[in-house]
């Protein structure tokens, strides 16, 4: 079949492949790195930062589901200074390409600060910005379910930076559509969806619920056909490109996701599960590709030309 191409290109910046984990799910990297050379990747969204320390929600804060898990586990990081000083410094040891900074707040004052201090680092090459957390009070969700919140948050973090900044969307909303729109309007070079969707467990024992937080986000196969929906109806109604994440497990989800309409795809809980996950899925990529003809993945975006 000659030449398979599995290079993407994200906001100018070349990608080898279109696998990113997702934040949360990688850590700040160097750890992964342990287990293979994690320079494979087509770039990994870090660990989401917020201006503080956070040492996350109480416990239990995970709960497995049939098909998938539940996790509340509230933005638990080491705090901005930390993260651009002491995590940046030994991922350069081992990531060579740009990487994507997640990052979070409970304010747009907090939302402005974190990103101007990720923007400044050499090795940023995109910002997320998480308006989707559904697992913080106060923060996160609270500005992702309201457009003119959105609004609000991509302009004061656009003067501020010099780097991409992709919004990273919730499904718990009417109209996932409208949040997208709201972003784009405000500058936003791309949006990432979807984030977790809102879900509970009960201990029958107790009557209680499972999780201390008493709910929690689903991620895993569980969410992959709403995921597809979203980013489908969102890549159709936006000008700006999609990343799309939810439940992906396999290069099939991959493929199929960019047919919907996403121009890179993240790999969020399959890391949990298989710490290999995204290695085995770049590695099956040109197989799968192959099977269904496919030369390019730049030619399959938003559906087989």
């Amino acid at each position: 079949m000659g030449e398979i191409d599995t290079k993407v290109n994200l906001l100018g910046i070349e990608l080898d492949n279109p696998i990113i984990p997702a934040s949360g799910t990688f850590g700040f990297g160097y750890e992964f790195n342990d287990l293979y050379d994690i320079n494979i990747l087509g770039t990994f969204s870090w660990k989401g930062t917020t201006k503080e320390p956070r040492y996350g929600n109480a416990t239990p804060r995970i709960a497995e589901t049939p098909s998938g898990m539940l996790n509340a586990v509230g933005l638990q990081n080491p705090g901005v200074e930390k993260v651009v000083t002491v995590e940046a410094e030994k991922l350069a040891k081992v990531f060579h390409k740009k990487v994507m900074a997640n990052v979070s707040g409970f304010s747009i004052e907090e939302y402005v600060e974190v990103c101007e201090k990720v923007s400044k680092l050499d090795m940023v090459g995109w910002i997320e910005l998480n308006v989707s957390c559904p697992n913080v009070h106060g923060g996160g969700l609270a500005f992702g379910t309201d457009p003119e919140n959105i609004k609000a948050v991509v302009r004061e973090v656009k003067k501020v930076i010099n780097k991409p900044l992709i919004v990273k969307l919730s499904p718990n909303v009417t109209n996932i559509v409208e949040m997208a729109k709201a972003a784009e309007e405000a500058g936003a070079d791309a949006v990432s969806l979807i984030n977790t969707l809102l879900g509970m467990r009960i201990n029958l024992k107790t009557g209680k619920p499972l999780l201390a937080n008493t709910t929690g986000g689903l991620s895993g196969p569980a969410v992959f056909p709403v995921a597809v929906r979203c980013v489908y109806q969102v890549a159709h109604a936006v000008n700006i490109p999609v990343i799309g994440m939810g439940g992906v497990s396999s290069a099939e989800d991959v493929l199929e996701m960019m047919m919907a309409g996403a121009t890179a795809v993240q790999v969020g809980a399959a890391n949990l599960v298989n710490p290999y996950a995204c290695k085995e899925i770049i590695e099956d990529l040109p197989r799968v590709m192959e099977k269904y003809g496919i030369k390019s993945l730049k030619d399959i975006i938003g559906g087989r030309k």
